[in-house]
């Protein structure tokens, strides 16, 4: 139905628009009562399902990629359909409104986004009155800079979002690899990156004394753009700062082999979907293999079936996440997956 009726109708649309309609029509949809009939058509509930990681149970392994709920607007609702976790963000210290429009783009002979967002967001602490309520699902809290905070300063803006966010949120994600923040993929580089995330450590080990709970985990995202030997870095230096995993990848700049033409595939930005399936696994597997697995990766880029989530699971994976294959494939994408999982647990 989603495909044959409700895709065709949307994409008419401007992506954007169409972003706030299926937000609007989700939380009047849920408030009138229909959360328990999404999760029967969509929600797979079994214990062979669930991962547990570095001290999370999640209840399967197919969540919902930052991006797509930026304010922590609909995160119970949207686990509704299926998520095991949902990824608020990427959230700044102080509201920025982002690039200008028009900025979202719809690759469709590619299955593909291009976005150049930019980082819109309501700030951090409109984000954490939003999260106050109880959730009904793994939240993580996927964190960035201000654009106009210079990267000398970036790390500032990176504890203010971790200390805002740390009462309220499961899991945290360090965002140095969008493209659309001139300046923030400079933070990938070892050195500033090191400094960044040790940083990040000793305020997760300063607050959880003060607060005599848990350190939360910490993940890094990265590009999909990097080399072989940036990639060895990132093992390094998951090693020696002791973070808790990465997610791969964010989106990327590259255009090769794209089905679209001109002006959409010369658009600036990151792109997302289809065409990024291929490189979004070399990383993880590459990752896997040079790490001796030595720690939990998130797989994400180009899901558009199950057969391409079982790829990424195999690849190294530990958990995958949608986002553009969410909005090309619908809800029902969560649970094909799922039950390919199980179905392969079966075989």
């Amino acid at each position: 139905m989603y495909r044959l009726i409700i895709r065709p109708i949307l994409f008419l649309l401007d992506p954007e628009k169409v972003h706030h309609i299926s937000f609007s029509s989700i939380k009047f949809l849920s408030q009138i009562g229909l959360s328990g009939l999404f999760k029967s058509i969509f929600l797979i509930e079994d214990k062979r399902l669930e991962r547990e990681l570095f001290g999370l149970k999640f209840k399967n392994p197919v969540g919902l990629a930052a991006g797509f709920d930026k304010n922590a607007v609909l995160y119970n609702e949207l686990s509704n359909f299926g998520f095991g976790f949902v990824e608020i963000g990427t959230l700044t210290p102080k509201p920025q409104d982002g690039n200008p429009k028009k900025r979202l783009f719809r690759l469709k002979a590619d299955k593909a986004i291009i976005n150049r967002m930019g980082f819109n967001n309501n700030g951090v602490f409109d984000a954490v009155e939003k999260l106050k309520k109880e959730h009904k699902v793994l939240i993580g809290g996927n964190i960035g800079k201000n654009k106009i905070t210079p990267n000398n300063e970036a790390i500032k803006d990176y504890l203010i979002c971790f200390d805002a966010l740390f009462d309220h949120v499961d899991y945290f994600v360090v965002n140095v690899s969008s493209p659309n923040t001139p300046g923030l993929r400079e933070l990938q580089d070892k050195e500033p990156l090191m400094a960044l995330l040790n940083e990040l450590q000793l305020e997760n080990s300063k607050l959880c004394k003060q607060k005599e709970t848990i350190r939360k985990p910490i993940l890094l995202k990265i590009a999909p753009d990097l080399t072989e030997s940036q990639l060895l870095d990132i093992i390094e230096i998951v090693d020696k700062t002791k973070i808790d995993g990465v997610i791969a990848t964010n989106t990327t700049i590259s255009r090769d082999n794209l089905k679209s033409h001109a002006p959409l595939v010369k658009e600036a930005g990151g792109l997302s979907g289809a065409p990024l399936k291929n490189r979004s696994t070399e990383v993880i597997r590459f990752l896997a293999q040079k790490s001796n697995k030595s720690f939990p990766i998130i797989g994400v880029g180009g899901i558009h079936s199950a057969e391409d989530a079982i790829e990424k699971l195999e690849a190294g994976a530990d958990l995958i996440q949608l986002w553009t294959g969410f909005v090309y494939e619908g809800p029902g994408l969560v649970k094909k997956i799922n039950k390919s999982i199980l179905e392969k647990l079966n075989a």
